[in-house]
Formats: C-alpha cells, sequence, structure tokens
C-alpha cells in the first residue's frame, strides 16, 4: 500500500477556497470504519461547483477531499457488512458536503454507506453512471410508483437531455417502454440521444419562454434536472393526474410558477433526493440499472479522464459543455 498518495483538496488559500492537489497519508484520513482503494470517480455538477471556487458553499467545511462518488474495494473494514476485496459504489451521503470525498485514491467511509457493485459493472462502469445515472434511476422508480404514465401511453419529456441525469434517463425510460421526448438546446447532441432511445426532441429554448401557468397538456411524465422557469413551463404542461420527476437546479434554484397545474390538473411534483435516499430505494435503483441499462449505452455517454486535468472539466460541466459522463481515474 502506497505510503502516500494523491487527493484533490478544496482549501482555504488567501481567504478565498482553492483546489490543489495534496499528497495524503492513511493517517490523514477521516476515522470511518471503512477503508477503500478508489479506483475510479465522477464528475458531478455539484462536484464543478465545489471545485469552482467552492460555489453556492456546496462544501460545508474546509479542508475537503472533492468528489461525490466513487468505486472500489474495500481495503480493510471493521463494519459487519463488509469484508477485505468487497467491490463497492458509494453515491452521496455527503461526500464533499459534509465528508471526504472520492477525489483520492484513498478513502475512509462508514460501511453502512455503501452498495455492493453489481456484477453487470466494472468500477469504471459504475462511476459511468454515478450519482447521474442512480439519480435518473431514481426519477425513473417513482414516476412508475406515481403510476401514471404507462409504456406506450403518452409521452415523457426528460430535460436537460444530453447532460449526466438527462441521458441515463432517456435510456432507461426507452429500454421500460416510454415514447422519450429530449429537450436539449445543442442540435447536434440529437443523434446521440437518438442512440438512447429519444424518439422526439424539443429545443430548451421553448421550455424557457414567460410563463403561463396552464398550457396544452403534452407529458404524461418528466425526469427534470434542470428546474427554474424550464421545471415552471414543464409543470403547465403535464397532463391531468401526471407527475414530473426534479431532481436539479442548473437552471436556478427558483420555481416561479403557480399551484393551478396542481389544483386544476392534479399535477404532482415528486422531489428525488439521491444524497441522503434510503437503502432500499439505492439498491432497487441499481438493480433497474444492472437489468436495463445496456454496456453499449454507456460506452456512448462515456468520457475518461485523469484526476490530472479535474479543473477544466469542472469548468466545462459548469458552462453546459459536457455530454453524457465524465469518469475520473483516480491513479492518473
Amino acid at each position: 500500500m502506497s505510503e502516500s498518495f494523491t487527493a484533490v483538496v478544496v482549501e482555504e488559500v488567501d481567504g478565498k477556497p482553492a483546489t490543489v492537489f495534496k499528497q495524503l497519508r492513511l493517517q490523514d484520513l477521516p476515522d470511518h470504519d471503512t477503508l477503500v482503494e478508489i479506483e475510479y470517480s465522477g464528475l458531478n455538477y455539484k462536484d464543478g461547483l465545489v471545485l469552482s471556487g467552492n460555489r453556492n458553499k456546496v462544501a460545508r467545511t474546509l479542508p475537503m477531499v472533492g468528489g461525490i462518488d466513487l468505486a472500489g474495494k474495500v481495503v480493510e473494514t471493521t463494519s459487519p457488512l463488509w469484508k477485505a476485496g468487497d467491490r463497492v459504489v458509494l453515491n452521496g451521503f455527503g461526500l464533499s458536503e459534509q465528508h471526504w470525498g472520492g477525489f483520492s485514491r484513498f478513502q475512509r467511509v462508514k460501511g453502512e454507506w455503501l452498495v455492493r457493485l453489481p456484477d453487470a459493472f466494472t468500477p469504471m462502469q459504475a462511476m459511468a453512471i454515478g450519482t447521474a445515472g442512480y439519480t435518473a434511476a431514481l426519477c425513473v422508480d417513482a414516476l412508475e410508483r406515481w403510476g401514471h404514465a404507462k409504456p406506450g401511453q403518452g409521452k415523457v419529456l426528460v430535460t436537460g437531455a444530453a447532460g449526466g441525469v438527462g441521458s441515463i434517463a432517456v435510456a432507461l425510460l426507452a429500454k421500460a417502454g416510454f415514447q422519450v421526448t429530449a429537450s436539449t438546446g445543442r442540435a447536434e447532441t440529437h443523434g446521440y440521444l437518438q442512440g438512447l432511445g429519444a424518439t422526439e426532441f424539443l429545443d430548451r429554448a421553448a421550455l424557457q419562454a414567460p410563463l403561463r401557468p396552464l398550457q396544452k397538456e403534452l407529458w404524461a411524465g418528466a425526469v427534470d434536472s434542470v428546474g427554474g422557469i424550464t421545471l415552471a413551463n414543464l409543470l403547465a404542461q403535464m397532463e391531468y393526474g401526471s407527475a414530473a420527476a426534479a431532481c436539479g437546479l442548473a437552471g436556478g434554484p427558483d420555481l416561479p410558477g403557480t399551484v393551478l397545474p396542481h389544483i386544476l390538473r392534479g399535477v404532482a411534483l415528486l422531489g428525488v433526493d439521491s444524497v441522503m435516499a434510503p437503502m432500499n430505494k439505492r439498491l432497487a435503483a441499481w438493480e433497474r440499472l444492472a437489468r436495463d441499462l445496456a454496456p453499449n449505452a454507456l460506452e456512448t455517454i462515456t468520457t475518461v479522464v485523469p484526476m490530472s486535468d479535474l479543473a477544466k472539466w469542472a469548468k466545462a460541466i459548469l458552462a453546459g459543455e459536457v455530454r453524457g459522463r465524465v469518469v475520473v481515474d483516480v491513479s492518473r
């Protein structure tokens, strides 16, 4: 085992948050019960905020090792849930916010946070899915539990469709038999999204127009990772009795809408949290991913980058320039 290893740390430099590459030792890690040797992590929008000056103060305390995802193997543990050599995945549970995260060769975490790596995936593929894909699966599960949207009946809209959540939501919904409309502002991604299963496209500008509280009923269901005026317009276009699963705020945290879709059409807004989701929902989401997400879909959406290039990619994800998923090789 290495005497020291590299980690991406956000710390205060001259009174401001700064991202630095630091050499750490095992004794520097948190005092949790399970030591994991990390093979891959992933880059998410939240990671971009932390690495780009800790915008919105996502990291509650500094110094903080970034990375809300990790995949690797257990090195040692006192948890009864695991043993050395077990392959594991971790999404959320406050990593990179309250607890040190996955942009490191090793990390100590709580055993109760971990999920066994499904046999269907390698660690790299698990991070191609990452929090984004796991969240997408939570959203699809939520829509199915609500029950209005049915395969082959009506259209399901996915906003931010070319991003990490959107890409995997499109693939999972299409696999489940839904007719998927993909909303994106990048026409060059249409072929990519069609390959994932989208059958129609909607320019995101159409959902950013001034709000009319009740519009034509278009969608039997929706997965939204954008928020803001996009979500407000989407809700105004939902069918009677339908639901939208909302999981992101790339377009802002405000919801400049009205109650009219909810009280006149019975439209439900299903908030989907991936950070503290209970284990039963996590396991169901990973079961869906292992069953329904084709390996060739992962290849299509994945870019693998060295950890040394994270600063550049953090800026790109905040600028909306990343297509699909960025997997981080923490050994480089």
